[in-house]
């Protein structure tokens, strides 16, 4: 394993803010990286060889290995074990209908019991006096595809969570092969899910040579992302709007973390460091036009539909400026 060294305040810089009326009334501090699919480091922007979970950035990896296992998937099916998907019904219907296909049903997912993502999703769902399950959290897919792939494997199904799972096993050695660099740490994510860090830089390193499609499951993945955009997040949300524009990939982390990979195999990653959300994908966007990955308009786009609005009642009195550009 590589040394473990968590990201500190003393290696984060200034990444993002939000002014208000004039006064700069939050700051967001982080690390960013964009690096290419060779793993040189275009942009640095703190410490990006620091210890950090990817969180659910890390989904794409995990789905390589599914592919690697020898599991079919259509693409809607390919995309949600990728996805952390808001809880539409779309969402759900892709999730049952993989489990069904498979002569399973949402009791064999050892994700836990959760509400939708989305807050339209999460409402409509309340409205009608339905119950959170394990198929309306938001990780439901990678584990429908995790038990797909566990039967491709000839392996317990059962057991697919555990760290030691052929499955779990393969994971480990995708993320290492795509990154770069030993894995720093493992754990376990919110969905129950073996979780293994990474630096930045080697996030950023992984997302690229997916993006540029350097294997044919890497291919097979950002064709079916290409396909079938709106799985990975969901219609008008930020990592959807942002391949429908970009193309690539796009992924969203809990605790502040964002990848963005171009088709031309270029990626950012970013952590930020209170764990803030609201920022990410702005900073993300900001960085990548900073080298001349993404268009520069095509960017200030994106923020402006994908950043959080500073209102007073219905006027907007202020905005979230990215730092680093």
């Amino acid at each position: 394993m590589a040394a473990v060294r968590p990201l500190e305040a003393d290696g984060c810089v200034e990444l993002a803010r939000i002014e208000r009326s004039g006064l700069i009334e939050s700051r967001h501090l982080g690390a960013a990286a964009v690096v290419d699919a060779d793993g040189t480091v275009l942009r640095a922007a703190g410490d990006v060889r620091a210890t950090v979970f990817p969180r659910s950035a890390l989904k794409p990896l995990q789905a390589i290995a599914m592919l690697e296992s020898g599991a079919r998937f259509t693409d809607a099916e390919l995309v949600l074990a990728a996805a952390s998907h808001c809880g539409s019904p779309e969402h759900l219907a892709v999730v049952e209908s993989m489990l069904a296909a498979d002569g399973r049903d949402a009791d064999a997912l050892q994700c836990p019991v959760q509400a939708p993502l989305g807050f339209d999703e999460r409402a409509a769902r309340a409205a009608r006096g339905l119950a959170p399950t394990r198929l309306t959290m938001n990780c439901s897919g990678k584990h429908a595809a995790m038990l797909r792939a566990s039967d491709a494997l000839g392996a317990d199904a059962g057991s697919y969570l555990d760290p030691g799972h052929p499955l779990q096993q393969r994971i480990v050695a995708v993320v290492e092969r795509y990154t770069g660099e030993p894995v720093h740490l493992s754990g376990f994510d919110g969905c129950a899910a073996p979780l293994h860090a990474t630096s930045l830089a080697a996030l950023a390193t992984g997302i690229a040579r997916i993006a540029r499609r350097t294997t044919p499951e890497a291919d097979r993945l950002m064709s079916a992302v290409a396909a079938e955009p709106w799985a990975i997040d969901g219609r008008g949300r930020a990592n959807t709007l942002t391949i429908e524009r970009l193309g690539g990939i796009a992924k969203l982390g809990a605790e502040g973390v964002v990848v963005i990979g171009t088709p031309e195999g270029v990626a950012v990653a970013v952590k930020v460091l209170d764990g803030s959300m609201r920022a990410t994908t702005p900073v993300a966007l900001g960085m990548l036009a900073s080298v001349g990955a993404i268009d520069a308009d095509a960017a200030a786009e994106l923020v402006e539909r994908t950043s959080e609005r500073v209102l007073a009642g219905d006027r907007e009195v202020g905005a979230l400026r990215v730092s680093t550009v």
